[in-house]
């Protein structure tokens, strides 16, 4: 099998020079518009794994399927990611890499610490909300038990990034009388993650079950508020 992938790679390298270095054709301009810019090609397959996977699991989706949608190849695929256990860790990554991003730069260190927390759990209530793949990939690596996250190290520190800007909201909180002094960051953050990730994982079975439409922009505008508000009642002295 190793034989076979170095053999693999071998041939998309030559596919990719080749396209690189061919001249005239309409063909050969498609080519090197996918070929000369390797991160867009890279970004290209990861946005369709990305649906591919958190729409048909790991087992379930195919190489050949993304490659069919992309601009690229199924041999260039294995040639940038190695696998498709491979593609769907850099799919992971990124992401997660997406989220926290975002909350990086929400400033909220310079927001009053009830006011910060409560854009913080507005914000991932609506990124959770409008970014279902997301939710669905998350589900999807449990399921696998996190085999493929746990092999992913800066993905695991910009989660501590996370956890270190809901600390700091947490001690000037405290420091300024309006928080309670035992609060964990960590358990806060899972709190926070459950009840916004609720709305989006159950929303269908709960809907269906109670009979009520989660999916209103009037339900989802009452939801985000109440999470918002039992929230900032759970940290309250």
């Amino acid at each position: 099998m190793r034989v076979a992938r170095q053999v693999t790679k071998r041939r998309a390298k030559d596919e990719a020079a080749s396209h690189a270095s061919a001249g005239g054709g309409k063909v050969v301009a498609r080519a090197k518009t996918r070929t000369n810019d390797p991160d867009r090609t890279k970004a290209n397959i990861i946005e369709i794994a990305t649906h591919e996977f958190s729409e048909k699991g790991l087992s379930g989706a195919r190489i050949d399927e993304i490659a069919e949608r992309t601009r690229t190849s199924k041999r260039m695929i294995y040639y940038y990611f190695e696998s498709k256990e491979g593609l769907y860790r850099a799919v992971l990554e990124d992401s997660y890499r997406r989220i926290r991003t975002i909350e990086a730069s929400l400033d909220l260190e310079n927001k009053p610490p009830l006011e910060a927390l409560a854009q913080h759990v507005r914000f991932t209530f609506d990124y959770q909300l409008g970014n279902q793949e997301f939710i669905r990939l998350v589900m999807v690596e449990n399921i696998h038990h996190g085999q493929h996250i746990a092999q992913l190290s800066r993905t695991q520190q910009e989660g501590m990034g996370a956890i270190e800007t809901l600390r700091n909201i947490v001690e000037r909180g405290i420091e300024a009388g309006v928080m309670r002094k035992d609060l964990d960051p960590i358990d806060l953050h899972m709190s926070i993650s459950a009840l916004s990730f609720f709305n989006v994982a159950n929303r269908h079975t709960f809907s269906t079950i109670f009979k009520v439409d989660m999916t209103t922009p009037a339900a989802t505008a009452a939801r985000r508020e109440s999470v918002a508000d039992m929230i900032l009642r759970f940290v309250a002295p």
